[in-house]
């Protein structure tokens, strides 16, 4: 068979014989594809499948070890087993702590384009990636569930039977004793030789029988305590152990039900049958509530409190009141979606119509409108407080029909518009609890000394560095921002204003994200410390600390989704304007945001970036250069093969970086940008064409001696980037004009008060001086100098 091979001599070429959405942006394409970055993410995928694999077979060998390991007969071998497997099961825990960090780095790994740029949508593979991670740290974590409840029962069997085997070596020391007394009772003669012998021989018989009295004292004191206190153990452990299989279900109920709530998109609730569906989501879970929720606390109270210590008291408390805070954002959310759900379809009670409404039915016969007036008559008598309805639906033949399309579909806009508001509250009361968690949990624990020999030398007085400005945020959204939105509740059309009255507070999340790379740097040092293991493990959390210290970063780009669905269903609302421009502001934001962390990414500029003015864009972009005194080989070198340069455009300057990729992870995996050159935009100059291609500009300097051929990415990119670029010429401009016209009008004040002094001297020398000197003026006014 032949197969055609076609020589293409440019990727130009290339685009005529497959489609751009094809190929990647290495080969001008638009799909966005790495192919290193595909590869280093299926290995990684395949390396951290191979350790969960092993992990869970090397806990399953160890689980069976431990099944079938016979109990000793004393207590010294016990109690050296129970150490030995104590020691196995600390490694088994270690191996599953190390699985856990990878998983955890690979998912930040694969999640790192969101970070970067929220609008970024994920293609086939990284969903595929992501959902294979997801799985295999689900598979990881019920297996370490699995682990802990297996050792639970065997630590607790081998405990027992530690107690067991020190009852019986204190029986077998108890019963020597008395075998001692009896074999001492049973040598004795019955009949002394002599009466000295006989009372020798009492004295030694009522000695003997104190010393059985006493054992046979210690036996009945020993049984009953020893019984009771195994007893009392057995049932506080089973009691302890049972309350706390409890808490892990209804907190692990509680984690669904949040999962549910915030997995179900707005988008698909618009419709009637979505919102039903996800109705009859909402209730199926909530039919599973008597399994696992704590139901009476106080009862629980009255029936175990001799038997609770103060952690699990504490640890039912926290589960209690996230399962009370859990079950109101569930009925916020069926009421919303019970309206959504309903059929609008109500009632079409005849009223009295207007006489305008009769003079805008004039071809009615007469017939038919005076039994239509008896009906409405009579129906007058049965309506009452009309005035309080939202809506009267009107339908005088077939009029009314579009006045109630229209009610209804403001109403179902109304409804969408307090569901997304329910969300946007829910998610922030969850946003603010979790801050709180990790502030506790995580970081006061870094100053409690009974911590302290578990904190790493490398952690030691960094807590301002691994968690930022974190305190500011909760202290904000707790006390200000979260009360805020409370009271827009009601009117959700209105909330953009709350936004607006506080984008200043949110600028906040700027100082937060520029150190995160910083953050990240120290907890990927520390990761794997006894610390972060110990807290995680207090906490009852699946994920790490740093799946936690992203959530602001998750938060600030959460606000423009939600704006933007509550400016789709407030189209024509009083507060929709206000609405729009929250939106520009937290773009904005997000944008700043952003620049600000490409900006401190510069490496080998002298001089200070804060000297520049501010930072208006940033991008990659294909550059070639042209020198008029250049040599002409450099110069078609040049005009052959672009450079790639990272461009920030500030008020006053332009520089030219080159973007390096670091290697590393997470945020050490975030490129660096060397500086190599920079132009001064007052002596910029710019060709909005260039070699006829609708991509490239030009921007030159010093009348062309050094033109930059520029191409962007797409024309919208370059479109936007000369538009910002005629605004800071245009600005320096005006000024330059300005100043110009300040100083005219300096120089002209200046010289007409120079020619006025002079002038009046002039005139007071001429009254003074004699008439006929031939050095007096020769005509009144003239004056003896020229003005430039």
């Amino acid at each position: 068979m032949k197969v055609p091979v076609v020589m293409l001599s440019s990727v130009t070429e290339l685009h005529a014989y497959i489609d751009r959405t094809q190929l990647p942006q290495e080969l001008g394409g638009t799909q966005d594809y790495c192919h290193d970055t595909w590869i280093s993410h299926r290995t990684a995928i395949e390396a951290f499948a191979l350790m969960v694999k092993t992990t869970a077979q090397t806990l399953q060998l160890f689980g069976t070890e431990l099944a079938e390991t016979e109990l000793p007969n004393d207590a010294q071998a016990t109690s050296n087993l129970l150490a030995t497997h104590t020691e196995k099961k600390g490694q088994m825990k270690e191996d599953l702590c190390v699985a856990l960090g990878q998983g955890g780095r690979l998912l930040e790994s694969i999640n790192e384009p969101l970070l970067r740029e929220p609008d970024y949508t994920m293609n086939q593979d990284e969903l595929e990636n992501l959902a294979t991670v997801q799985r295999l740290l689900g598979q990881l974590d019920e297996t370490e569930t699995a682990f802990d409840d297996f050792w639970e029962r065997h630590q607790t069997k081998l405990e027992q039977c530690l107690q067991l085997r020190h009852f019986e070596y204190y029986f077998r020391e108890v019963r020597s004793q008395l075998d001692v007394v009896s074999e001492r009772v049973g040598s004795f003669s019955e009949v002394g030789i002599s009466p000295a012998h006989a009372e020798h021989i009492l004295r030694e018989l009522n000695s003997q029988e104190e010393k059985a009295c006493k054992l046979h004292h210690i036996c009945l004191v020993l049984l009953p305590f020893i019984q009771g206190d195994l007893r009392r153990e057995r049932e506080t452990d089973c009691v302890c152990r049972g309350m706390e299989c409890v808490c892990r279900l209804a907190s692990r109920w509680c984690e669904e039900g949040i999962y549910i709530l915030a997995s179900q998109p707005v988008d698909r609730c618009q419709s009637q049958d979505g919102a039903e569906a996800a109705l009859q989501e909402l209730e199926k879970y909530l039919d599973t509530a008597a399994q696992h929720q704590i139901t009476d606390l106080n009862a629980i109270w009255r029936d175990y409190d001799s038997i609770l210590n103060p952690e699990l008291r504490e640890q039912v408390e926290k589960v209690f009141q996230k399962q009370v805070s859990m079950q109101e954002m569930f009925e916020k959310r069926r009421v919303s979606l019970k309206k959504l759900a309903a059929k609008q379809t109500r009632p079409v009670q005849p009223v009295a119509p207007r006489p305008e409404a009769i003079i805008k039915f004039p071809m009615s016969p007469p017939g038919e409108y005076s039994h239509r007036s008896q009906e409405t008559r009579n129906a007058e008598d049965n309506i009452l407080n009309v005035e309080h309805c939202r809506i009267v639906e009107v339908q005088v033949q077939n009029g009314g029909s579009r006045h109630s399309s229209l009610s209804e579909e403001e109403e179902n806009l109304a409804v969408l518009r307090r569901h997304v508001m329910n969300e946007l509250l829910e998610t922030e009361r969850a946003y603010v609890e979790e801050l709180l968690c990790v502030l506790q949990g995580y970081a006061a624990e870094m100053d409690n000394p009974a911590m302290a020999h578990l904190l790493p030398s490398a952690l030691l007085n960094r807590k301002d560095v691994l968690f930022g400005n974190m305190p500011e945020i909760y202290q904000f959204h707790k006390r200000t921002f979260l009360r805020e939105l409370e009271t827009y509740t009601d009117v959700p059309e209105l909330v953009g204003r709350c936004f607006l009255e506080r984008m200043g507070d949110l600028q906040i999340y700027e100082k937060y994200c520029q150190n995160k790379p910083r953050s990240e740097s120290l907890w990927r040092q520390c990761s794997d410390c006894a610390f972060f293991q110990e807290c995680q493990r207090k906490l009852e959390h699946k994920l790490g600390l740093d799946s936690y210290l992203l959530k602001p970063v998750q938060r600030i780009t959460k606000y423009q989704l939600i704006l933007k669905e509550l400016l789709k269903y407030s189209k024509g609302c009083e507060g929709s304007e206000d609405l729009q421009e929250a939106l520009s502001s937290i773009l904005g934001i997000l944008k700043a945001v952003n620049d600000s962390m490409h900006l401190i990414a510069i490496t080998g500029y002298e001089g200070s970036l804060a000297e520049l003015g501010r930072l208006l864009m940033q991008g990659s972009f294909s550059v070639w250069t042209e020198h008029k005194k250049g040599h002409a080989k450099v110069k078609d070198l040049a005009r052959f093969k672009p450079m790639q340069r990272h461009l920030f455009l500030h008020e006053k300057a332009l520089l030219f970086c080159k973007r390096r990729e670091e290697n590393g992870e997470g945020y050490e995996k975030a490129p660096s940008y060397s500086f190599k050159h920079s132009l001064n935009m007052s002596a910029v100059g710019i060709t909005e064409s260039a070699k006829g291609d609708n991509k490239k500009f030009e921007i030159w300097c010093n009348s062309r001696e050094e033109v930059f051929i520029v191409q962007a990415a797409t024309p919208e990119i370059k479109t936007s980037w000369l538009n910002e670029i005629r605004k800071v010429l245009t600005g320096q401009l005006k000024a330059c004009r300005g100043k110009i016209g300040d100083l005219q009008h300096y120089r002209h004040t200046h010289t007409h008060s120079r020619i006025v002094k002079k002038g009046e001297e002039k005139k007071t020398d001429a009254v003074n001086s004699d008439p006929n000197s031939p050095s007096s003026p020769k005509q009144k006014g003239e004056l003896p100098y020229s003005v430039e």
